[in-house]
């Protein structure tokens, strides 16, 4: 199972929204991360359902997905200008130079570039890179919470079942 450390709601419940969201979605990103800890690198590719999902995988896509909504939604950068697949199903294509530490790596390296992306931006600051057109923050990091929570499950279940096999 996912550890969250005992500071998950206590040390923020009187805080601002801002950091309120910003503790949770740390909080969720390093679970996510987490994921691979003490696994081999097949147990961390290893396939268990018929889409690309992998446990490594997953940590990858965390990471694109990171430059997406931080990079992508703020900088109104292009993915290609960025360097990241066009579509979601993309990121969770491994190749041979992913490791587990390098994926953890690059996770950790973009979740950084996000929280600096945000740091000067308040929850009703307009993104104007995305899509779907400018959205505010507080949506922005309400669909990451979503996105990493609905992640973290998936993560705990693969997890449950390489360790269980083994």
């Amino acid at each position: 199972m996912t550890a969250f450390p005992g500071t998950f709601a206590d040390d923020v419940i009187a805080q601002p929204a801002q950091t309120q969201f910003e503790t949770f979605i740390d909080e969720h990103r390093r679970a996510l991360n987490g994921c691979l800890d003490g696994l081999t690198e097949e147990q961390a590719r290893r396939s268990l359902v018929p889409s690309r999902t992998t446990l490594l995988g997953l940590v990858k896509h965390a990471a694109v997905v990171e430059k997406v909504w931080f990079d992508e939604a703020v900088t109104c950068r292009s993915r290609a200008e960025i360097g990241i697949p066009a579509t979601p199903d993309e990121s969770f294509i491994l190749d041979d130079s992913d490791t587990i530490a390098t994926i953890q790596r690059t996770h950790r390296e973009a979740c950084e570039a996000s929280r600096r992306a945000t740091s000067t931006l308040g929850l009703d600051d307009l993104l104007r890179g995305n899509r779907r057109g400018p959205l505010p923050l507080r949506w922005v990091y309400l669909h990451v919470l979503r996105e990493l929570a609905q992640h973290c499950g998936h993560a705990e279940i693969l997890r449950e079942q390489i360790l269980a096999a083994e």
